[in-house]
């Protein structure tokens, strides 16, 4: 016999966040306008806080707030955010806390100018560096392990923005896709292994980058290629200059795949490939491992739609829009109480009782992190009358945390490193769980297996690190 099953501790809800989106612009009278539009576009990677910082050459300006791009930005502060030269960002914390102090970008004066700096990722030898910098004298503004990047910069011995750029970057470790922002050049770079995305595109005779091409495509932007991982672009009214990083010899690539099963926008291009194809992919993949006999495929909406998708068209069972989701859930939603934790799941998702009644319903979702929304679901399928409900997700168990941007539980929280498939079912009470094979998801992309992180799913961290603690830059404080 198996062990016995106690679920003692409740799994909280917990929705994934990666750590940020970024925008920049160069040589365009409408920067600060175009910005904003970028990052409304972006609003999925970080709804914490968001800013926009323009240069006309002469004069840098800045205007940040907590929440929503559209909360934060009124026609007067894009008014006064005048120059034709900008950077924008959107933020959820991965290190520090969510404060208005920590958003970005970070705005400093320093001996060579004015320079602010947006950033998505994770520096993992932060602690490391900022405890170097303060022992030498640096006193910080901010307790993201971002703003360390600059006081790398402001070192006396570099002689300029172009050799202080690459020499800081030389010096930090992990993920980061980076917009910087001078009176002379916007600046973008990219991790050596190029975990996150990052794009090069036009509008006009205006450059820009972005996160995600979705981006480009909501101010007609042609997207140009992605920034290549371990690269440097300044760019100035000269045009474009690529630059190299030095890499450690055996450096590898390592795209977070996440990017593809949740983050990215199915409409985005990333790590050369369409998202939301990527994501069909997944879901046929996953039907061949996983099938099952069933009147109906329902997506959770909306990020396992595209994989619904293609678990319907390879297994042949239907598709059915049998939840739907109320998009005007905010994130300032009152959490409810206790014996009611369910009912935010109940006003985010609403179960079409005449679609579900008497089926035997199969629901792809992306991911389980720590368990309680899927089993919410669950438990409200069954109450809208589903027979059998089998439960399938478009990527492996997650086991792990992730160092490199993600805001993933610690690792005792995750449900599928506690729990097998079968005693996840049992807690789930739905009759079949069925995960992608990380072997059958990594068949589903176009580069090598070895060029993306796993980390997550297979605990095989690319970068090395201490420790996991998106508060780490605060203590002692």
């Amino acid at each position: 016999m198996g062990r016995q099953v106690e679920f003692k501790k409740e799994f909280m809800p917990h929705e994934l966040k990666d750590k940020c989106g970024v925008f920049g612009i160069y040589g365009h009278k409408e920067s600060a306008y175009l910005t904003y539009l970028g990052l409304y576009a972006l609003q999925h990677r970080g709804e914490e806080s968001a800013g926009i910082v323009t240069s006309d050459g002469k004069k840098m300006r800045v205007h940040k707030g907590m929440g929503h791009v559209q909360e934060i930005f009124q026609d007067a502060d894009l008014a006064n955010l005048t120059g034709d030269r900008a950077i924008g960002h959107v933020r959820y914390s991965t290190t520090g806390s969510s404060l208005l102090k920590n958003a970005q970008p970070i705005l400093v004066d320093y001996s060579r100018g004015e320079i602010a700096i947006g950033h998505n990722g994770n520096i993992v030898n932060a602690d490391i560096l900022r405890s170097e910098l303060e022992a030498y004298g640096s006193i910080f503004q901010t307790t993201t392990d971002s703003e360390i990047i600059i006081h790398l910069m402001a070192k006396p011995s570099l002689r300029n923005v172009e050799e202080g750029v690459v020499e800081a970057l030389a010096r930090v470790k992990g993920a980061y896709s980076l917009v910087f922002l001078t009176h002379q050049y916007l600046v973008a770079a990219r991790d050596p292994q190029g975990f996150r995305p990052l794009w090069l595109g036009k509008i006009g005779n205006a450059h820009v980058v972005s996160s995600e091409t979705c981006a480009f495509d909501i101010m007609d932007a042609q997207a140009v290629r992605e920034i290549e991982p371990g690269e440097v672009l300044f760019i100035s009214e000269k045009g474009v200059k690529s630059q190299k990083l030095p890499v450690d010899p055996g450096t590898r690539h390592a795209h977070c795949v996440f990017e593809h099963v949740y983050f990215a926008r199915p409409d985005s291009k990333i790590f050369g490939e369409s998202v939301h194809l990527v994501r069909e992919r997944f879901g046929r993949q996953l039907a061949k491992e996983k099938p099952v006999e069933a009147d109906i495929v329902i997506p959770v909406p909306d990020s396992g739609n595209s994989a619904a998708l293609g678990f319907s068209q390879e297994s042949g069972i239907p598709l059915e829009a049998g939840i739907i989701r109320n998009h005007y859930v905010g994130r300032t939603f009152i959490q409810p109480s206790q014996g009611m934790r369910d009912f935010k799941v109940r006003l985010k998702f609403n179960f079409v009782r005449e679609v579900l009644s008497g089926k035997r319903v199969v629901i792809v979702d992306d991911s389980i992190v720590r368990g309680t929304t899927s089993k919410v679901r669950v438990k409200s399928l069954r109450q809208a009358g589903a027979k059998e409900v089998h439960l399938r997700i478009s990527c492996p168990p997650h086991k792990y945390p992730c160092a490199y941007g993600i805001d993933f539980p610690t690792r005792e929280e995750l449900i599928a490193n506690k729990y097998s498939p079968d005693e996840i079912r049992k807690y789930f009470d739905c009759d079949s769980v069925g995960y992608l094979s990380l072997e059958g998801m990594l068949s589903c992309v176009k580069y090598p297996k070895e060029s993306y992180c796993t980390a997550c799913w297979s605990g095989d961290y690319p970068v090395r690190f201490d420790g996991i603690d998106k508060f780490h830059t605060e203590k002692g404080q």
